[in-house]
């Protein structure tokens, strides 16, 4: 079986190719992977700029931009490649997911809930984007259609502990303790630590229930 050639080897291998193909797309963005895998991160975004320069439908590129502009804090820039990279793909509902977590990062609440119910509607399964949309309609200001959102969510992925959390407190916000309760002590047994001022939060409902 042939050895798999190590990261700095496959860097060398794509920038030799470059050197003598420079409009190649592909190795391009091979190497920005690479180099994103390796923490080279200013280079990666190089790499990446050179394949969508060199592609017309380079849509993976961008969406590698907007990983690496939330991993140095560009929310801006996350948007910007993620709308680039669903306006080339329409249907990609990972493009929609992650401009929906930007959104809500930047408290663009109506932005995040349009974008996030987009990427569910192309791929229902995005456990991730039903989580971040719970959380979109607690910062509007709307419990009901969090927990709503939430109760979908755990049905979907009963193991999914930040989930639960989540649910857990959308209720509390509700004012309904004990589900509050009932939900953050699954997100516990699943291995979640919550905020240690949500647990104190929930004490004195606890005593009235004597759990």
């Amino acid at each position: 079986m042939k050895k798999p050639m190590d990261a700095e080897k496959f860097i060398a291998e794509q920038k030799r190719i470059l050197a003598e193909n420079p409009d190649c797309a592909n190795s391009s963005y091979n190497l920005g992977v690479a180099l994103m895998k390796e923490g080279k991160l200013d280079e990666a975004i190089e790499a990446f700029n050179d394949a969508i320069l060199n592609s017309g439908r380079m849509f993976e590129g961008y969406v590698n931009l907007g990983y690496i502009y939330f991993k140095k804090g560009e929310l801006d820039k996350v948007v910007e490649a993620n709308l680039k990279a669903v306006e080339i793909e329409p249907r990609y509902a990972r493009g929609y997911a992650n401009l929906g977590f930007a959104y809500l990062q930047m408290c663009k609440t109506d932005e995040a809930i349009e974008a996030l119910e987009k990427a569910i509607d192309l791929n229902p399964k995005i456990a991730q984007a039903w989580n971040n949309l719970i959380n979109a309609y607690l910062q509007k200001g709307d419990p009901d259609r969090a927990i709503e959102i939430g109760e979908k969510l755990v049905e979907m992925a009963p193991t999914f502990a930040l989930a639960h959390n989540n649910l857990a407190f959308a209720y509390y916000t509700k004012g309904n303790y004990n589900k509050a309760i009932e939900h953050l002590d699954r997100a516990m047994e699943l291995g979640f630590e919550p905020h240690p001022e949500f647990l104190e939060s929930l004490k004195p409902y606890r005593q009235e229930t004597g759990e």
